[in-house]
């Protein structure tokens, strides 16, 4: 299908691109910003998503790459996929992030789309906004009331809902570094490597354990009783066992919900195993 018309504006910094998007949404049909594309132009080709103005974010330098700041990784969210996996501050201080990113996708998809496109479309089933909770993550917003600072635990509000505003842009991701007794794990199962999940967790575990599922039900979801298993000392059986509790995992035309949380109860065991987490 054709896209809808619509007005192209480039911003050459954030400032600008949030003054522009104000000025646009003024505007009958609203704007929105773009930079990967992966999401918002197939939305756009199927006319899902009919915006008057868009606002090219791609050129923005100073939104793009990975440095240290302190005791934090500094992600620009324009930072691609495949730089996530290259990059060798990442694979150093957050192993977990350059891993899960080799599970985005396919590789065009990985040279396009970006870690900030990611976790504001807040896909259920995306690698990005779970490893970012597993992290303990920290998102940075510009808006036209100024800078704001959320965690990602607690972002992330349902199927493609996010605490960001929509005139406000996320520039970039701060992720602690970790520590040298930090241990992580990782897992998904998909019909095909590339595919969305049909059910995936992240596991990072510095001070105590942070267990977040991707793919089971409206979004990136904390497991408190696997976490508080994991804590203890149990089996990888004996915190698979556990998980789950408390969580609505959806059933859709991949799979229903028993089988889907059977899914995720093995990834979770073979993560926990292979990463030496858990016996």
């Amino acid at each position: 299908m054709k896209f809808a018309p619509f007005s192209y504006l480039r911003a050459t910094d954030a400032a600008e691109a949030v003054r522009l998007f104000a000025e646009a949404r003024e505007a009958a049909g609203g704007a929105r910003f773009i930079a990967g594309g992966q999401s918002l132009l197939p939305a756009l080709a199927f006319r899902l998503d009919q915006p008057a103005t868009l606002i090219d974010i791609g050129p923005i330098a100073s939104l793009r790459g990975v440095t240290l700041d302190g005791g934090r990784l500094r992600i620009g969210a324009l930072t691609t996929h495949a730089m996530i996996e290259r990059d060798p501050l990442i694979a150093r201080h957050a192993p977990i992030l350059a891993h899960a990113a080799t599970f985005v996708a396919h590789a065009a998809i990985r040279n396009r789309g970006t870690i900030g496109g990611s976790i504001c479309n807040a896909d259920p089933a995306a690698e990005m906004p779970a490893v970012a909770v597993a992290l303990g993550a920290r998102l940075h917003l510009l808006g036209p009331k100024g800078a704001r600072v959320v965690e990602a635990d607690g972002f992330f509000r349902g199927y493609y809902e996010t605490l960001r505003a929509e005139d406000e842009l996320l520039t970039h991701i701060e992720v602690p570094i970790a520590a040298p007794a930090a241990r992580w794990a990782f897992g998904e199962l998909a019909r095909r490597r590339g595919d969305y999940a049909l059910a995936g967790v992240a596991v990072c575990w510095a001070a105590a354990p942070r267990i977040v599922w991707f793919g089971v039900g409206d979004g990136p979801r904390r497991d408190g009783a696997a976490e508080a298993a994991l804590a203890t000392g149990a089996t990888a059986a004996e915190i698979a066992h556990v998980a789950l509790a408390g969580i609505e995992v959806a059933s859709d035309h991949a799979t229903d919900a028993a089988t889907r949380a059977q899914i995720a109860r093995v990834v979770l065991r073979r993560a926990l195993v292979q990463a030496g987490l858990a016996a």
